[in-house]
């Protein structure tokens, strides 16, 4: 393994992570508006003339509906925190290091999980 030796990763590779974590920040930030301007306009689709048995139900699943986006939305605002403390660690160069084992965390599971901050190795461990 050619990383074994490697303490961090080196300000070209932070770059590269920056960019992508910069790019999914974007894209979180954009959804998590799009949620929250579903929730400040919910009657987009006009049910002001259905009869009134009708509109209990209505009422009842648009409640339900309002949770799941509020609930989207959290989770959402958790992920933009997320990315946003990896560019934190970016920035002092602590990124890509395992918070528990010390090492530097696969290349690939940074691209896929960019904000990790635990090795594979630490995350099987902890389940």
């Amino acid at each position: 393994m050619e990383n074994s030796n490697k303490t961090r990763y080196s300000d070209s590779e932070l770059q590269e992570f920056k960019e992508l974590i910069q790019d999914k920040l974007r894209m979180a930030k954009e959804e998590l508006n799009a949620l929250t301007s579903s929730l400040s306009n919910p009657n987009a689709n006009g049910t002001e003339d259905t009869s009134g048995a009708y509109k209990t139900l209505e009422d009842g699943s648009a409640t339900m509906e309002k949770e799941q986006i509020n609930q989207l939305a959290a989770r959402q605002k958790k992920f933009i925190d997320n990315l946003e403390n990896a560019l934190v660690r970016i920035e002092n160069k602590t990124y890509g290091i395992c918070r528990e084992t010390g090492k530097l965390i696969q290349k690939e599971r940074l691209r896929a999980v960019p904000h990790a901050t635990l090795s594979m190795e630490a995350k099987l461990k902890q389940s």
